[in-house]
């Protein structure tokens, strides 16, 4: 079992840390929080002085590499990866991959690198927010790209099943046209809520129940880390952003013509039936041999198509279609 050090203890990072160590991974960390690693320090982890040291212990065990650092502060870690474990597997856990996999090829382009990002988290932060169990049940996606060694992505696949998570391959692009419409236009929709609601006042806040809280949950989210993740997907949530206000616009429009809201509501009730629908049909095995010239696209086949990865045994992907 190959050695992990994870960069950045806050709640993703600290909560992979902790999820690799009880899954029987060598693992230490790294941060630059003194907060951060007082705290992971007093509860038992390995933690390493400077992320300078953690990388050179990374580098003489060719540790697994994992980023787990903001997206503003992703290119001084790679100049510290380039001057100190430049051979070092890398992945990260940032909640954009092109703008990371455009750097990493940049900084570090020789370097074995592989995206993913777990779809978990909280509204709270810090290593005292983690826990080993975050990521237990939730999907977490692997990229994968014509050049992909799929030798490191399965290295990485496993990283992601240890720690509870089941994997969901797709391209940086396919992830991050996704995660738009279901992660970052929820988290600019709910500061926007928020900010409504509030202009409401006192009465506002003593009426408020289940709809507005479950709606505006993650704008309690640090707004720092919210702006990384949104600005840092530009085009994608543009995209995402002008069709959710051309649905608000025509919804707009039909109040305020006929009064009638039918299309709007209709359409979203039976978005959401389709989300929590259980299949008619439970899921069909699937195994892929990650040694067979076509296993890069029946991968990305099987995530397009809301399938997962739940097991990788030897050069074999294990996992279940929808059908």
């Amino acid at each position: 079992m190959h050695s992990v050090c994870v960069l950045g203890l806050g709640l993703i990072g600290g909560s992979v840390l902790r999820a690799v160590r009880s899954a029987g991974y060598p693992a230490w960390g790294a941060t630059k929080s003194e907060g951060d690693r007082d705290a992971a320090l007093a509860d038992g982890y390995d933690v390493e002085a400077s992320v300078e040291d953690a990388l050179r212990r990374a580098a003489d065990a060719d540790a697994l590499i994992v980023l787990a650092v903001p997206l503003t502060a992703l290119e001084e870690v790679l100049r510290q990866i380039r001057a100190l474990a430049p051979s070092c597997p890398l992945t990260d856990v940032v909640s954009v991959k092109g703008p990371v996999a455009e750097a990493v090829g940049r900084i570090l382009p020789a370097v074995r690198y592989v995206g993913g990002h777990p779809m978990a988290g909280s509204t709270e932060s810090g290593w005292a927010a983690g826990s080993a169990e975050l990521f237990r049940g939730a999907p977490w996606v692997v990229t994968a790209e014509e050049e992909t060694d799929l030798t490191r992505w399965a290295q990485v696949a496993r990283l992601a099943i240890a720690c509870g998570a089941h994997v969901i391959p797709a391209t940086p692009e396919q992830h991050d046209a996704t995660v738009a419409r279901i992660s970052h236009l929820p988290h600019l929709f709910a500061a926007v809520l928020a900010a409504v609601g509030a202009e409401g006042g006192p009465l506002a806040w003593s009426l408020a129940a289940g709809s507005f809280t479950d709606g505006t949950r993650v704008a309690g989210t640090r707004p720092e880390l919210v702006r990384a993740m949104c600005e840092g997907n530009r085009a994608a949530l543009l995209e995402a952003l002008d069709e959710a206000l051309g649905r608000l616009g025509a919804a707009r429009g039909s109040l305020a013509s006929t009064g009638g809201l039918a299309v709007t509501v209709d359409a979203g009730h039976e978005a959401r039936r389709g989300f929590t629908a259980t299949p008619q049909a439970g899921p069909a095995e699937v195994r892929i041999d990650l040694k067979d010239p076509n296993a890069l696209d029946e991968l990305l086949d099987l995530g397009t198509l809301g399938g997962r990865i739940t097991s990788i045994e030897d050069d074999l992907a294990v996992g279940e279609e929808r059908v």
